[in-house]
């Protein structure tokens, strides 16, 4: 059923409405309110974009100080750094990688760990893709899974910002010892993943 209403009294009927057409000062809107079978349905919406890292992030690249671009050699490479300037590294996600094809023992990595752990926000092993992978999974893993007992979850899909399917595969892996059903997508078209028994 289709009534004419002026806009205050619409707004006063509380409708939440489609506006059919507008004329004369007068909206004809629909007589019912809408109702949102998605809100109603109790299904929790989890944004995997929610959780993607933040903060600056710089690498410390092994490269930089082996000798002649082969090798690393003890004495050298202790003395600098002695002299580095390490507060470069203070509060910054720091990925710690040797781009050069050298082989570099294991001690050396260890010295560079023990000089940035006091001021870096993050240390990983790996390259700038390594470090969003480790920091992504580690806010993953900080997700209250009891907020998500006995709930249908949609783990949003297709968003603006690019997702690692890691980040899916994690998430999925999470959820189901918990969760009533995951689905993925949004949830007004969803494929199904996984429905408890």
């Amino acid at each position: 059923m289709i009534d004419i209403f002026s806009p205050d009294r619409a707004k006063q009927q509380g409708f939440i409405c489609v506006i059919i057409f507008v004329h004369a000062s007068k909206i004809y809107i629909m007589s019912e309110p809408f109702i949102n079978k998605v809100a109603e349905s109790g299904i929790i919406t989890l944004d995997p974009a929610t959780h993607i890292p933040v903060g600056e992030t710089k690498v410390f690249d092994m490269k930089d100080h082996l000798f002649m671009g082969l090798i690393l050699k003890e004495k050298d490479f202790r003395e600098v750094l002695k002299t580095l300037d390490w507060e470069q590294y203070r509060d910054k996600n720091v990925a710690l990688t040797c781009s050069a094809d050298a082989v570099i023992p294991v001690w050396a990595y260890m010295l560079v760990a023990s000089n940035l752990q006091p001021v870096a926000k993050e240390i990983v092993m790996g390259d700038e893709l390594e470090l969003h992978r480790q920091l992504f999974l580690k806010n993953i893993s900080k997700i209250d899974v009891n907020d998500f007992t006995d709930k249908r979850v949609v783990i949003k899909g297709c968003g603006e910002t690019p997702i690692g399917d890691f980040v899916y595969m994690e998430l999925t892996k999470l959820l189901r010892p918990v969760a009533k059903s995951i689905m993925y997508g949004e949830p007004c078209s969803t494929v199904p993943v996984y429905k408890k028994k």
